[in-house]
């Protein structure tokens, strides 16, 4: 009861909540890449169980965190650098994003270059939820982290990893029907992803990149698209009204 009155508790709350939902931008621009690629029918399935699977996870990770303190326990030394499972966890995650938005690139490149491209073939649900469930473990991994160096309250963590992926679920369709219905945009998701994936092998190799600047990289290319969309759509009315 002491929880629901205490002015600390509800700021800390708000404050987590929010770096919660900005930790999991990330997370949503796969799984709108990703759930792109199946029918459309089942675009909304998909991220329902992506997110889910994303709740999952973090709420496990948080339960443990006497194993999460584990990870970060050194396993061996190399080039200098104390490795450990989170580390190895996040080497690996950056080389699957980097790898996936690679072929990604290159797939939508292809199609584009082609004067009869052939039909789209649709990726399955199972694949599909299958890959976000190993990006989900990378993401939450980072979340809960954060999280738990926050905030000293279970109850509050908890909180915040409900609302802040109810936000996301909140979120994954407008910004999934967007990506989808833009290719630039989409181009620059992957993009993200590039970046997101670099940033994740040099924390795996000690090499820290504050998420700040990251953000702003990602801010700024945003605002530079939605100029290039506005100019679009202005031209094209000029055009229409000629």
């Amino acid at each position: 009861m002491e929880l629901l009155v205490s002015p600390e508790a509800w700021i800390s709350l708000v404050t987590l909540v929010a770096l919660e939902a900005v930790l999991g931008i990330d997370n949503l621009v796969f799984i709108a890449i990703l759930t792109d690629r199946v029918e459309k029918a089942k675009r909304a399935q998909a991220r329902r169980l992506g997110i889910g699977m994303a709740l999952g996870t973090r709420l496990a990770l948080l339960f443990t965190l006497a194993w999460i303190a584990g990870l970060t326990a050194p396993l061996f030394t190399a080039f200098g650098e104390e490795i450990s499972w989170r580390d190895i966890i996040l080497i690996g995650g950056g080389m699957f994003l980097l790898t996936k938005a690679t072929r990604e690139i290159h797939h939508s490149i292809e199609e584009a270059g082609e004067d009869n491209p052939a039909p789209k073939v649709a990726a399955t649900l199972i694949s599909v939820v299958a890959q976000i469930a190993v990006i989900d473990l990378i993401f939450s991994l980072d979340s809960v982290i954060t999280a738990v160096g926050m905030v000293d309250d279970l109850r509050i963590m908890t909180s915040a990893i409900i609302i802040a992926v109810a936000i996301m679920l909140w979120a994954s369709g407008p910004l999934s029907d967007f990506v989808s219905n833009h290719p630039t945009v989409k181009m620059l998701a992957m993009s993200f992803l590039i970046l997101v994936g670099m940033t994740l092998v040099a924390d795996g190799l000690g090499m820290h990149i504050p998420k700040g600047y990251l953000y702003f990289a990602m801010g700024f290319s945003i605002l530079v698209e939605s100029l290039n969309l506005w100019a679009s759509k202005r031209r094209s009315r000029n055009k229409a009204g000629a």
